[in-house]
């Protein structure tokens, strides 16, 4: 079903000018290139100075840090692939339409991430035993709610100490690009993006539960204005595919000639391995089985493929995966207040042609 024609404000317009998607076509890479990988900057890029930037850690530790950013190079170094995707991709395909980032479905990319373990800068701190939570704070600033306030992100003690949760000086063996989080930022596998502060310039060891706007206000479940929520955490279990053919330019259905027609896509999940991938050339009516190819990594999107025998006439393909957890893609979305985790299937309108 297409959303409602509800109207793109200017404002909305001015976001997604500045932030961007990753071309659909961009699946095929097992790690997206830099410039093709999404972005969603919240406030300004920081202009941060690498030379005399220093990573300061505190609050219920017993032995505060500041740490250089070749002090960071000289830690243990680890590198992963890894999927981002932001909490908001697919809000612009709601009704109705939450006014924030449109977002269609290109909301994703899959990177190497090179850096050393959270876990071991925590340690040296010495987290004491009291402490619940670990605040991060990027150094970009704006307004949210009428409060100035710097981008803030908080996770469980917990998850925080997970060995997989990386503090990231490089992307795809090359250093941080500024607009992704230079010189150093999170990296959490399996969460949302909204987690992975970006920028980041103060660690923070908390023995009560942050309240910040980033928590309390955005990145919440809320059915209604009056929903308290529950926040946005893990990423729901999702596939997207290639669009097969060539675009139309304005709408983007596609074209494509009759015959033998390879399918192929990508499939993630914050909550297991992705066990099934399958895909629809009738909107969603039947389904049946795609290839899976062998996994690039705990946390990274798994490549899958299918073939279809074209015949001429319209057609809308989609895709469905389901992960280890028993999660599997809906065929509508899920509706609530933010347009958050929208995790339904995707739909490709495919005109095939003798």
């Amino acid at each position: 079903m297409e959303p409602a024609d509800e109207g793109i404000s200017l404002d909305e317009v001015g976001l997604a000018t500045r932030n961007h998607g990753m071309p659909l076509e961009a699946l095929r890479y097992d790690l997206t290139p830099a410039g093709l990988h999404y972005l969603l900057i919240h406030y300004d890029i920081p202009a941060v100075d690498a030379t005399s930037w220093r990573l300061e850690i505190g609050g219920d530790v017993d032995r505060p840090l500041e740490l250089r950013l070749e002090e960071l190079h000289e830690r243990p170094q680890v590198s992963r692939a890894v999927t981002l995707e932001c909490a908001g991709n697919g809000r612009a395909l709601m009704t109705p339409r939450a006014v924030s980032q449109p977002w269609l479905l290109e909301a994703v990319g899959n990177a190497e991430w090179a850096g050393t373990p959270l876990r071991g800068v925590l340690e040296e701190a010495g987290v004491r035993e009291g402490a619940v939570e670990v605040l991060f704070t990027g150094m970009d600033r704006g307004v949210e709610a009428d409060v100035e306030q710097e981008y803030e992100r908080s996770l469980p003690l917990g998850e925080a100490m997970r060995d997989d949760v990386l503090l990231v000086y490089e992307m795809n063996g090359r250093p941080l690009l500024p607009q992704h989080g230079a010189p150093l930022r999170l990296i959490v596998p399996g969460w949302y993006g909204m987690t992975h502060v970006k920028w980041l310039g103060r660690i923070r060891v908390l023995t009560e539960p942050f309240e910040g706007y980033q928590h309390t206000r955005a990145y919440r479940w809320r059915t209604s204005e009056d929903d308290p929520g529950t926040p946005i955490e893990r990423i729901r279990v999702r596939s997207l595919m290639v669009p097969p053919g060539i675009p139309h330019f304005l709408p983007r259905t596609r074209r494509v000639a009759a015959g033998t027609v390879e399918l192929e896509g990508r499939a993630w999940s914050g909550h297991g391995r992705v066990t099934r991938v399958e895909v629809s050339v009738d909107g969603g009516g039947s389904w049946r089985e795609a290839e899976l190819w062998p996994e690039a990594g705990t946390h990274a999107w798994r490549r899958w493929t299918a073939t279809w025998d074209a015949t001429p006439g319209d057609h809308v393909l989609s895709c469905r995966a389901t992960d280890e957890s028993g999660g599997t893609q809906p065929l509508e979305p899920d509706h609530n207040v933010g347009g958050y985790a929208n995790n339904a299937i995707q739909r490709v309108v495919v005109a095939v042609v003798p």
